[in-house]
């Protein structure tokens, strides 16, 4: 105990000094926003670094949990060739990630790139994940999120060679879903109880409907539709209300989440300008 009050009373000065800086810096970087954006990418990039180091040492240990997982969607890749088919349809086979203008020319309108999940947070109110991929490998602010499994969430922040994905899993992440069996629209959110679960409401109670239903996201979501968001899990009838309360078993399992889809809406620009249109000009 002595040696520690004789640390500190050699050091106190150096301590007190240091202490100043932090404070000084957090009221900086609070009241002015270059400097909070310089500060967030200093610390997005060193957090990710650390966060990638760590993970490469899990990454070790899950190998054949990966290549397994690996494994099954190259199988299911190899299923989609066209060589598997007498003949093709590909107004259907296409008819997800392309828009057609006419019978002959297509433009993409989603373009996928794979990135691995280097930090990941599940047991707050407000979780995130950290992406090793950034701005130089074309990432930008608002591109999807997706696993093998469902969706996982949007882009928030991007610095040179990482991003911060706002996760499913955020109270402030409102995601418009259907119901795969009826088409019904309502909207997913999650409640900040079990990450295995998202709360759906916004299904009025002359639906029929039963555990075991695959949730899906709609048209009007920012990620490309008809994308596996869970199955229902459990139904609350409130008598007080015409609305059921639907617990949703999420097809992403956040707890052993390794690869991801970053997904880029090729037409989100012209889609945001019409929107812009449309406000000015009711």
């Amino acid at each position: 105990m002595r040696n520690i009050f004789l640390f500190f009373r050699t050091y106190f000065s150096a301590l007190f000094f240091v202490v100043l800086q932090i404070i000084a810096l957090l009221m900086l970087t609070r009241y002015s926003r270059t400097h909070e954006a310089i500060f967030m990418h200093a610390v997005n990039e060193w957090v990710g670094t650390i966060n990638e180091e760590y993970n490469s040492v899990q990454y070790y240990f899950k190998l054949k949990k990966i290549n397994e997982a690996l494994a099954n969607e190259n199988v299911a890749l190899r299923n989609l060739l066209s060589s598997n088919y007498a003949t093709m349809n590909t107004s259907i086979l296409f008819k997800q990630d392309t828009v057609r203008i006419d019978s002959t020319i297509q433009y993409r309108q989603y373009f996928w790139r794979t990135a691995q999940v280097v930090g990941n947070d599940i047991f707050s109110q407000n979780n995130y994940l950290i992406l090793n991929r950034g701005s130089a490998q074309g990432l930008k602010v608002g591109m999807c999120v997706l696993s093998n499994e469902g969706i996982v969430g949007m882009v928030e922040y991007v610095s040179k060679n990482y991003a911060r994905v706002m996760s499913v899993l955020h109270r402030n992440t409102k995601v418009s879903a259907i119901l795969k069996k009826t088409g019904v629209q309502g909207r997913v959110a999650w409640d900040g109880v079990d990450p295995s679960f998202v709360i759906l409401s916004n299904i009025p109670k002359s639906e029929k409907i039963k555990t075991g239903d695959s949730v899906l996201t709609s048209h009007y979501s920012n990620f490309p539709p008809g994308q596996l968001i869970g199955t229902i899990s459990s139904i609350v009838n409130d008598p007080s209300s015409n609305f059921y309360t639907i617990k949703v078993k999420t097809g992403t399992n956040f707890y052993t989440l390794q690869f991801v889809y970053v997904v880029e809406n090729k037409m989100a620009e012209e889609i945001k300008a019409i929107e812009r249109t449309t406000k000015i000009n009711p």
